[in-house]
């Protein structure tokens, strides 16, 4: 069974109400990876969430520590959070790139996924900033360097391209359509499996010994709404990326 650390998918938010002559404020912590997490153990693969504010301390940093998974996934958290640990960011500490780390670690039989969203890719007003981080090596696709959000509150077409590949025996009929997604194009070695309005929705690539995979939209709302999480293709679909992604490592 694929041991599978998901790093990110979480935020606190804080709002002000105003109430004429009053105001306060309160604080909210929300995650958008239960429906995913969900979806995996019923396909009999248990996901550990590492939440955003953890990441910058706790997430593995070098390759040995990283060895304690087979499959690393990426979702909806900048490249900030990996490169500036408070050993960094408050006491101007060295200490070893957990982004560097990453490409060893895949390199060497891990399976490395990134999953689309505002702090994904390059994201929102271009802040995830990945495209000039060590893992664009890694990725089956390129990046752009601006903001690289597809805002589809129509929805967007998805669509298999490449029956032959293994992920895609796990998507039964026509999915329902998503909301946006991250733009990237894929690299000449890559595979695309699946389009979201004729752009990369799933592609995958062979890396050294190891495997890489994006996932173009969001593992939960805004961009994957309640219909596509419930669909009947949704969790075997993760199981499906899931396991490839952990092939790496047995082979």
């Amino acid at each position: 069974m694929a041991r599978v650390l998901l790093a990110g998918e979480s935020w606190i938010s804080q709002s002000t109400h105003y109430k004429g002559f009053d105001s306060f404020s309160s604080t909210t912590f929300e995650t958008g990876a239960d429906a995913f997490i969900e979806a995996a153990r019923s396909q009999g693969i248990e996901v550990d969430q590492m939440y955003a504010h953890d990441v910058p301390d706790r997430f593995p940093r070098t390759v040995e520590a990283l060895s304690a998974y087979d499959v690393v996934v990426l979702s909806d958290i900048g490249y900030n959070s990996f490169v500036l640990p408070n050993s960094v960011w408050l006491r101007g500490e060295r200490t070893e790139n957990a982004l560097v780390s990453l490409v060893e670690w895949t390199r060497a039989g891990g399976g490395l996924m990134m999953a689309g969203g505002y702090l994904s890719f390059q994201g929102f007003q271009a802040r995830a900033n990945f495209a000039r981080s060590p893992i664009a090596e890694v990725l089956p696709v390129d990046m752009l360097t601006s903001d690289d959000r597809a805002e589809t509150p129509q929805g967007a077409v998805c669509r298999v391209v490449a029956r032959e590949h293994e992920i895609a025996a796990a998507w039964p009929g026509e999915a329902p359509q998503l909301l946006g997604y991250n733009v990237v194009t894929a690299k000449p070695d890559a595979q695309v499996v699946a389009t979201v309005d004729d752009d990369v929705l799933i592609a995958t690539r062979e890396f050294g010994q190891g495997r890489s995979l994006v996932w173009t939209s969001d593992i939960g709302p805004h961009w994957c709404p309640t219909e596509f999480l419930e669909w009947e293709g949704f969790a075997p679909l993760v199981g499906s990326m899931l396991r490839w992604l952990g092939a790496g490592r047995a082979s």
